[in-house]
């Protein structure tokens, strides 16, 4: 039977994040939004402390650190729900998984540090990899894609992770065009087919805006298309903005694509 897709939703304690950045800066504004993203249905809440939009400043760990740590002092263990943290810097994963944290969102794919396979292996947690690259690939990228992921899957086996401890995230947006963008939306079955749970995140980014002509703010239907088709896909979570959307839409897709489904 299948299962319902997890909706992780996101709390970006930044003041830079290309959608909402600012927003929930302040300590009390982002333990307020993970407490509201719970009661709206997300199942993970993902919270991160260093924005990665392209083109994005760099925070030193210590940064990292003041903006995470207060956060995650006020949510863990008041939270029913799973967290995540959204980092690539090895010491800010060791520190919030040893005050609770469940799961490791690490969208270098482990190219920062070789040691954060190491850590999350010893850790025991859910570890996300995703696709990135120096530079966008030629052609419609696939290939490459299909083949670098391939490799950061062998890698984090090899350096311990459990396979139902490890995520692939297909990176939409990051190092790639717009058509390979689309490209990789499209090869999500595929993705499904490798091992490891599908995360996908394509909420509010540049390709949705690109498909629709519209800017951030107005890209909560184009966002949910991309929810619809990951059910579809078979995708294990999505991360998203707009949780309670996302759950409403996810289940009614799952209704209309259940295996026992009646057509009359």
């Amino acid at each position: 039977m299948r299962q319902p897709i997890l909706i992780m939703g996101i709390v970006n304690i930044t003041p830079d994040s290309f959608s909402d950045g600012g927003q929930f800066f302040a300590v009390d504004e982002a333990v307020g939004r993970a407490l509201q993203l719970q009661e709206e249905g997300a199942d993970i809440i993902d919270l991160g402390a260093e924005s990665t939009r392209p083109g994005h400043t760099p925070v030193s760990m210590d940064e990292e650190w003041q903006r995470l740590e207060p956060v995650l002092r006020a949510v863990c263990g008041r939270l029913r729900v799973r967290i995540s943290v959204d980092t690539y810097k090895p010491e800010i994963a060791r520190r919030a998984l040893a005050m609770g944290v469940d799961m490791v969102n690490d969208v270098s794919g482990a190219q920062c540090s070789e040691s954060m396979l190491e850590l999350v292996a010893k850790a025991h947690c859910d570890y996300v990899w995703m696709h990135n690259r120096p530079v966008e690939p030629t052609g419609d990228g696939l290939s490459e894609l299909f083949a670098e992921t391939r490799m950061g899957v062998e890698r984090c086996l090899r350096a311990g992770i459990a396979q139902n401890r490890l995520w692939i995230d297909p990176g939409i947006g990051f190092a790639k065009t717009h058509d390979q963008n689309l490209q990789a939306l499209r090869a999500l079955p595929e993705f499904a087919k490798l091992g490891p749970q599908v995360l996908l995140g394509i909420s509010r980014k540049r390709v949705v805006g690109g498909v629709l002509g519209l800017p951030v703010d107005s890209r909560l239907e184009g966002s949910l298309a991309g929810v619809a088709y990951a059910v579809a896909a078979g995708v294990r979570a999505v991360r998203v903005h707009d949780v309670q959307a996302s759950v409403r839409v996810a289940r009614m897709m799952e209704a209309m694509v259940a295996e026992d489904a009646v057509v009359s």
